[in-house]
């Protein structure tokens, strides 16, 4: 722990938190934290975004513009990060003006890049997926085939919901450089799979630390669909998932709610994909279902306040509106479904527009 990772309160009902990223979920975290008496400060590129409509005050600023960071920087006592693509810059000069931001700048830069985060991994003890580096195109052919021939080469940098990857199955093809950005990239082995789960946990400065049960993810183009829980992985699985969930958390010294997204073997090992140092879509079902969601759970981790009780109440199912299904928002007004919205102003094909959760009595 380092000294400017204050254990304790950093924050009290009245003070503003700031949220480097302006979208959904700095929307419902600052949803979040008005509930708890604090205001919300956003800083983001992003005119009119959903976070800052429900935010005290906007900062509508390019990333790298110091002398506006600085200023947000003062008005906030603590800050934290909605997307993980935030420049590590940025989280370095609000620190070095003396607010702590949790996750900081040196969780960031593993996550985001691929192959530092892969690296990462084995070197904790959590295995990934097989990789391979990849530097330039004369690099795909002999990875793909030390992988066992079927794969997926992917950015190692600024990828998400399946943007810069292409699966390779027996040949690469002319385009594929191309297709991932022609920048520095990662080749992983393909996965057969039982399921994908998810661990979405908590973890404070103190190394107080709380898991959410891990629901049971299903993928589609890069994009989460669906999220179930419980998840179906027998009990054992589940409990060493949320271990190599602590163990990343710690190794991190890691501060606020992040997720590790691993994937079930047919032969019954748990393999880690990546992880999100940040609030998680797989987790949004949790405030509905349980007693503490990972929002309220994110902002008390980053405000020094004990962590809650994420003990689930209700088994279910969160379902993502992507692109005009959120058009269709009305037919999920019944039986008791909680609809969430995201104050988007365009649907895009692929763009997350909210989500829905079903809810049922716990088994």
């Amino acid at each position: 722990m380092t000294s400017r990772e204050p254990v304790g309160p950093i924050a009290r009902p009245g003070d503003a938190i700031g949220i480097l990223g302006g979208g959904q979920l700095g929307r419902m975290l600052a949803m979040a934290a008005a509930e708890m008496g604090l205001d919300v400060h956003i800083f983001t590129p992003e005119h009119d975004s959903p976070a800052s409509r429900v935010a005290a005050k906007t900062w509508v600023a390019k990333f790298d513009d110091q002398a506006a960071l600085k200023e947000f920087a003062a008005s906030i006592v603590a800050a934290t990060i909605e997307f993980e693509n935030v420049p590590v810059a940025a989280t370095d000069l609000i620190e070095s003006a003396g607010k702590p931001v949790r996750p900081n700048g040196r969780t960031l830069g593993r996550a985001q890049d691929r192959l530092a985060e892969k690296t990462f991994f084995r070197d904790i003890g959590i295995e990934p997926a097989p990789f391979e580096r990849v530097d330039g195109p004369d690099d795909i052919a002999p990875a793909l085939e030390k992988l066992g021939g079927d794969g997926v080469l992917k950015s190692r940098f600024s990828g998400y919901d399946g943007k810069g990857q292409v699966r390779l199955k027996g040949n690469v093809p002319k385009t594929a450089w191309a297709d991932v950005g022609a920048g520095p990239s990662i080749l992983e082995a393909w996965i057969a799979h039982e399921c994908e789960i998810s661990v979405v946990a908590a973890r404070t400065a103190s190394g107080e630390f709380v898991g959410f049960d891990p629901p049971e993810n299903d993928h589609s183009g890069g994009i989460l669909r669906r999220s179930t829980f419980p998840a179906s992985a027998p009990k054992p699985v589940l409990d060493e998932a949320m271990r190599m969930t602590r163990k990343l958390a710690d190794a991190l010294d890691y501060v606020g709610v992040l997720a590790l997204e691993l994937f079930l073997t047919r032969d019954g090992r748990l393999l880690a994909n990546e992880f999100a140092p940040r609030v998680h879509n797989s987790g949004h079902w949790t405030q509905d279902a349980c007693r503490t969601g990972q929002f309220e759970q994110h902002i008390r981790a980053v405000c020094g306040w004990p962590l809650g009780d994420p003990a689930r109440w209700a088994d279910g199912e969160m379902i993502n509106l992507l692109g005009e299904d959120a058009y269709d928002w009305e037919r999920h007004l019944v039986g008791g479904a909680k609809l969430h919205l995201y104050g988007k102003r365009a649907a895009a094909d692929g763009r997350k527009m909210g989500h829905v959760v079903k809810l049922k009595p716990r088994t």
